[in-house]
């Protein structure tokens, strides 16, 4: 089945780090620039190390060249889970 989750990335930020904001949506800091799909390749990198996951079972659904991205983890997880997994638990 997998989870789609809605991030927004935050490019040459100077830190890799995700929060969720007051607002309730998901944001991904990172170091890379937006240029050839680096920002992209540590986002995946970054995501897959913080949940524990091999990186082929994170994919980009959507947003590929926008910093609103559409992520599937092909895991069986439920959203709270993954915030939980993600240190972000209220």
């Amino acid at each position: 089945m997998g989870l789609f989750v809605d991030i927004k990335i935050i490019p040459s930020s100077g830190r890799q780090k995700i929060v969720l904001d007051k607002s309730g949506i998901l944001k991904c800091y990172l170091k890379s620039a937006p240029e050839k799909g680096k920002a992209n390749d540590e986002f995946i990198k970054f995501l897959s190390e913080q949940l524990a996951l091999p990186k082929n079972l994170i994919s980009l659904v959507s947003g590929r060249t926008s910093r609103k991205k559409r992520v599937k983890i092909d895991q069986d997880i439920e959203y709270l889970d993954l915030i939980k997994k993600l240190g972000l638990e209220e």
